[in-house]
């Protein structure tokens, strides 16, 4: 799943060209690697409703700078891109029982013919079961359309594990603004999304996870999706 990824408060942008490289000596690097029936990204298909093969390298040092790379197949038509290049590097920490979360992300699209690259600053707040943050589109793929600088994504959610069962269960709830949202060319752009999901960590088996989802997009919505209920499953196993 996108490191949100419930990832990612109140976004402020930082400069990376300001922060010294923390020593290696203290940090942490991990990889993990993952398999899903169908790739969602913020309640719409990036696969067509098919399977995706997935993967990340990360970077954590012990003053709560992180760094990495996520990726997975993708599947936006013929002669269109193929697979995903995630970007990303932030800092998390604590004051408290209040956890919080800034960072930047690059959605990478090598292989398309189109420029359709787009990069988020993200924020995230943490409270016990409870993350609400938001997302703003810094640098978007075209000057106009979905995708642009001065998007928003919003959202909300709860996970609460089952004690000593393995077991989390989580409910979200996204919202995506758009800049252009309502304007001729586009119409109604705006939309809300929900999931709900069951997560069991196998130990050295990795973790197994079933999804429900629905996106509340209407007939004109630039989305290409529909508001039928989209159910998927996944592995993934970290290193």
């Amino acid at each position: 799943m996108k490191k949100t990824l419930i990832a990612t408060s109140i976004a402020s942008a930082v400069s990376l060209s300001a922060l010294t490289l923390p020593s290696i000596a203290a940090a942490e690097v991990s990889a993990n690697i993952g398999v899903v029936s169908n790739y969602l990204f913020r309640g719409v298909t990036q696969t067509d409703d098919s399977a995706a093969v997935q993967g990340g390298l990360d970077y954590a040092h012990e003053s709560g700078f992180y760094a990495g790379t996520w990726a997975s197949t993708v599947d936006f038509g013929a002669d269109a891109a193929n697979y995903e290049l995630d970007l990303y590097a932030g800092y998390g920490g604590s004051v408290g029982d209040l956890s919080y979360d800034v960072g930047y992300v690059y959605y990478a699209y090598p292989d398309s013919p189109d420029d359709i690259d787009f990069g988020e600053i993200y924020g995230s707040l943490t409270y016990s079961y409870l993350t609400a943050g938001l997302a703003y589109t810094a640098n978007g793929q075209a000057d106009a359309g979905p995708f642009i600088q001065g998007d928003l994504y919003y959202y909300a959610g709860v996970d609460v594990p089952f004690a000593d069962t393995g077991f989390t269960g989580s409910l979200y709830y996204g919202y995506y603004t758009f800049e252009d949202d309502g304007k001729p060319a586009y119409g109604d752009m705006d939309y809300g999304h929900w999931t709900a999901s069951i997560a069991k960590d196998a130990g050295d088996f990795g973790s197994f996870n079933m999804n429900f989802e629905m996106a509340d997009v209407s007939a004109n919505n630039f989305v290409s999706t529909n508001d039928d209920l989209q159910v998927w499953v996944g592995w993934s196993k970290s290193f």
